[in-house]
């Protein structure tokens, strides 16, 4: 597959003045190389640059591409033409699907999942997503439960509104319909331009969730953070090929109070202290995974679109304290039958609902989760039974153990305290 690298950032921001975004040095090596890197590893070699600024610095240190085992093609827009009108210039150069980096992005990903993903879908294209501690100021989308893109929202968002923590990450495939959105000559953007289009005028576009290392360094503090993060090696340890450890949440009583009495978006209400416990999951190599039982869609009490309301108030809720959680997986199951209004298909005996661990095995399949190194935490004997049953590590949220657990914590941030110094 082709790549194509949008590389005409300025870094103003950053206090460039001799050198384009792309070619800051990240471990004595420009960024834009560890991107040509990384296509390469993965068997995308033909490389096309597309930049503006400083052109010539980058053609002078690449070429063609011939001493880094790679083809390159370099096209330098006429004038600033943003990220999407720029690539129209490679209209009629590219094969059927081909991809797209922007060249200010640190990252290393699983593409061969990334591409197959792709392939499951005759569509428009693919953007890679994923959440992360600022959703506040990025460009969102929201999906349905297939993975397709139903909404593109650009910041700044509205005011009192709860959103999905899915992160545009400014990579894509695209197939070479994506040309028909894009206008000639025209300075045009992808997010706020481009995604949205193509949504509101019924092409199809999906999202590609991954809680692998995809980070922009816009900010001169982003900038000296990633840095870090590929010095002591953590860019590449969070590849999904590697195997990682997850904190597995019950939600009601773990980070929200309970809402068996009253499961409303408008009852939400976080607990003290978990968000910033989170944040603490987020800043460590573990994964935050919600595992939840909501018997009450079952029941008939709730439907999917309330759980899924709730659960937008709740990632909200944390972005806004820069927390976020790498997934939510819900049980809307339950096996006994006789509510009144109960929807009857979901009245069955699944492997989803805890103590069984069916969703902790789910996520583990979706994000290669080593089971044996990783933690369930709940406050009820069936949240303990589920980890055990997947080989986690369990810890209890109460003041006493009575469900055989690990160890005993009073809240999440206990807990996430007991974790973090155990490792």
């Amino acid at each position: 597959m082709q790549t194509v690298i949008i590389a005409g950032g300025k870094g103003t921001r950053l206090g460039l003045k001799d050198i384009p975004k792309p070619m800051v040095k990240i471990a004595d090596k420009p960024l834009l190389e560890h991107q040509i890197e990384l296509a390469k590893r993965y068997g995308s070699d033909e490389i096309f640059i597309l930049s503006g600024h400083l052109a010539d610095v980058i053609t002078d240190y690449f070429g063609n591409g011939e001493k880094f085992g790679v083809k390159i093609h370099h096209v330098i827009e006429p004038y600033p033409l943003g990220t999407a009108g720029s690539l129209k210039l490679l209209e009629g150069k590219l094969d059927e699907r081909f991809m797209v980096f922007y060249g200010d992005v640190v990252m290393d990903f699983d593409l061969d999942s990334f591409i197959a993903f792709d392939k499951q879908h005759d569509s428009v294209g693919t953007t890679l997503v994923h959440p992360n501690d600022h959703p506040y100021d990025s460009d969102l989308l929201e999906v349905d439960e297939n993975c397709k893109v139903t909404r593109v929202i650009p910041k700044p968002h509205n005011d009192g509104e709860y959103y999905q923590n899915l992160v545009n990450a400014a990579v894509y495939i695209f197939s070479d319909k994506v040309f028909r959105y894009i206008e000639e000559g025209v300075s045009q953007d992808f997010g706020k331009r481009i995604l949205p289009k193509i949504v509101s005028q019924g092409g199809e576009l999906y999202a590609y969730k991954t809680p692998e290392y995809i980070k922009d360094m816009g900010t001169a503090e982003r900038f000296e953070k990633v840095k870090d993060d590929f010095v002591c090696g953590k860019v590449a340890r969070l590849n999904k090929k590697n195997k990682r450890s997850c904190i597995f949440l019950d939600r009601d009583g773990v980070i929200n109070k309970n809402m068996d009495t009253n499961p409303t978006v408008k009852d939400f209400e976080l607990l003290d202290g978990v968000a910033q416990a989170i944040h603490k999951i987020n800043k460590s190599d573990y994964l935050s995974v919600v595992v939840t039982n909501q018997p009450m869609i079952a029941k008939g009490f709730v439907t999917f679109e309330q759980v899924n309301e709730t659960h937008k108030k709740m990632e909200t809720l944390l972005g806004e304290q820069g927390a976020f959680l790498n997934a939510i997986y819900y049980c809307p199951h339950h096996p006994d039958k006789g509510f009144e209004g109960e929807v009857k298909e979901l009245k069955i005996d699944c492997e989803c609902r805890k103590p069984k661990p069916g969703m902790l095995l789910k996520a583990a399949e979706d994000m290669n989760i080593d089971l044996k190194n990783s933690w369930m935490i709940g406050d009820s004997k069936r949240d303990i039974d589920a980890g055990k049953n997947a080989g986690c590590k369990t810890i209890f949220i109460s003041q006493e153990n009575t469900t055989g657990a690990d160890f005993v914590a009073k809240n999440l941030e206990q807990a996430v305290k007991i974790i973090l110094e155990e490792n």
